[in-house]
């Protein structure tokens, strides 16, 4: 059974920081984080707090810059819903997350400093705030544990191939439990997959060479190519879902509106 993890975040990570227990989002993290990179974290989640409070919303999609994927022409790394049960509510993040680079994930719930406190490239914010017939839809699922994991599985690959159910990867699972939300027909991840075709969903192509495929499995346990078509696969043709095309699928089929930059 797969088990929502939560994690208390806030001004007292600033505390833990100086005495070296504060960790990354990953549960194997040992590394403590340098005090700039918290201070720079903590602005950010306040900035982005402020304008998700300007916003109205109760639920939106919030992206981060984790790794420079500026070669593949992405500008974001990974995504959660940013959610919160009342105008006076904290902003919580549910997203899934990789074990330290192990082939294991697990969903977290997190404060919005400890979104982003975990490896940042870049300390900026990509905020999409969903149409009130989504939020209204993902808001209850969000707070329910055995819900925010029903379409959760614990295989991770990081360019899972969007239209299998053998991994998943993080930005996968946020939109198959989109789709989980959204239709009370979807029970299982082969469902979810199927609506968001229906509705459109068009993954990243990511043009990725043979030696370089090779040397991505060979080194990296959260990396595998095993579950894409091999005539995509052998023309170097690597499908996975990433934050860009996400975002610009809910705006094209209006689930969502442009993405707001918090910098």
């Amino acid at each position: 059974m797969t088990i929502l993890r939560s994690s208390v975040v806030g001004l007292l990570i600033l505390a833990s920081v100086a005495s070296g227990a504060a960790y990354a989002g990953r549960p194997c993290e040992e590394k403590p984080h340098q005090v700039a990179d918290v201070q720079q974290a903590m602005a950010l989640a306040q900035k982005t707090a402020q304008r998700l409070d300007a916003s109205g919303a109760q639920v939106a999609m919030l992206a981060r810059v984790g790794q420079d994927l500026g070669r593949y022409g992405l500008s974001w790394s990974h995504f959660g819903y940013a959610y919160r049960e009342s105008p006076s509510s904290p902003w919580r993040v549910v997203h899934k997350l990789n074990h330290c680079g192990t082939a294991t994930s697990a969903i977290y719930r997190q404060g919005l400093g400890e979104f982003f406190l975990d490896g940042m490239h870049r300390y900026e914010a990509g905020i999409v705030v969903l149409s009130p017939a989504v939020q209204e839809r993902l808001l209850p699922l969000l707070r329910d544990d055995a819900r925010a994991v029903a379409w959760h599985s614990e295989p991770y690959n990081m360019l899972a191939y969007p239209w299998s159910t053998q991994y998943q990867q993080s930005n996968q699972w946020a939109i198959e439990t989109l789709a989980g939300a959204m239709d009370p027909a979807v029970r299982g991840r082969p469902q979810a997959q199927a609506w968001l075709q229906l509705h459109d969903y068009r993954p990243t192509t990511l043009k990725l060479g043979a030696m370089t495929r090779l040397g991505a499995r060979a080194t990296r346990a959260n990396i595998a190519f095993d579950d894409h078509p091999n005539d995509k696969r052998f023309s170097d043709r690597i499908e996975t879902v990433t934050v860009d095309s996400v975002f610009a699928w809910v705006q094209r089929d209006g689930l969502g509106g442009p993405v707001q930059r918090v910098q």
